[in-house]
C-alpha cells in the first residue's frame, strides 16, 4: 500500500481500494448508501460481462491464428514461435467485415459495440440502427490481447499483416479499458 501511495500519488483509502481491486477482493464500505451499493454491484456485473465478451473474442482469434498459414508465416518472419504466441494469447482476425458473426450467435448484441469489437454508424447519422451495417473493428490483423492486472482481457491491439493503414489499431476506450490506466 505504501508503494502505491508513494508511486501513484494515491491517498490511503484509494490505495487500499486499488490494491483490493488488483487482488479481486471486495472493500467493505459501511458509509455507502444502499443505492450506491446497488450501483457498484451493477457496474461490477457489467465489467464482468464485458470481460467475458472480450475473452470469447480472444479465444476465437486464437483459433483463427491456428488455421491461417499467412498469419503464422507473418509471426514466424517476426521471430515469434508458436510457444510465444500461445503464451501471450496471440490471435488473428481474418480479413472479413463480419468475421465475429461466426463467434457470436447474436452479432447484433450491443455488448459487442460496448466492448469495442464491432462498429456501427454514428448515432448522429440518419440511418436507423435496425438498418445500420455493423462490422468488425479488427480485420486482417494479428491480435494482441490487453489484460488488466488480474489477467482478464480488457481490450486488444491489432497489427495489420499487409501495408494497410493504420498499421496498429487498438480498442477504443470502454467502461473497462482506459489506456492511461493500463
Amino acid at each position: 500500500v505504501g508503494f502505491l501511495m508513494e508511486n501513484g500519488g494515491l491517498g490511503f483509502v484509494e490505495a487500499v481500494k486499488d490494491l483490493a481491486q488488483i487482488l479481486g477482493m471486495p472493500v467493505p464500505d459501511d458509509d455507502s448508501r444502499p443505492e450506491d451499493r446497488e450501483k457498484a454491484r451493477l457496474h461490477k456485473e457489467k465489467q464482468t460481462t464485458l470481460t467475458e465478451v472480450l475473452a470469447h473474442a480472444a479465444q476465437h482469434w486464437r483459433g483463427q491464428l491456428k488455421i491461417s498459414p499467412r498469419a503464422v508465416s507473418y509471426l514466424k518472419g517476426r521471430g515469434l514461435t508458436g510457444e510465444i504466441a500461445a503464451r501471450f494469447g496471440l490471435g488473428y482476425a481474418p480479413d472479413n467485415w463480419r468475421g465475429l458473426a461466426s463467434a457470436y450467435p447474436k452479432y447484433d448484441d450491443p455488448l459487442l459495440v460496448e466492448a469495442g469489437l464491432v462498429i456501427t454508424p454514428d448515432a448522429d447519422s440518419d440511418i436507423p440502427e435496425s438498418e445500420a451495417k455493423r462490422y468488425d473493428r479488427f480485420r486482417d490483423r494479428v491480435m494482441f490481447p490487453i489484460q488488466d492486472r488480474r489477467g482478464r482481457v480488457i481490450a486488444f491491439g491489432g497489427r495489420v499483416l499487409g501495408d494497410d493503414k493504420p498499421k496498429y489499431l487498438n480498442s477504443p476506450e470502454t467502461e473497462i479499458f482506459h489506456k492511461g490506466r493500463e
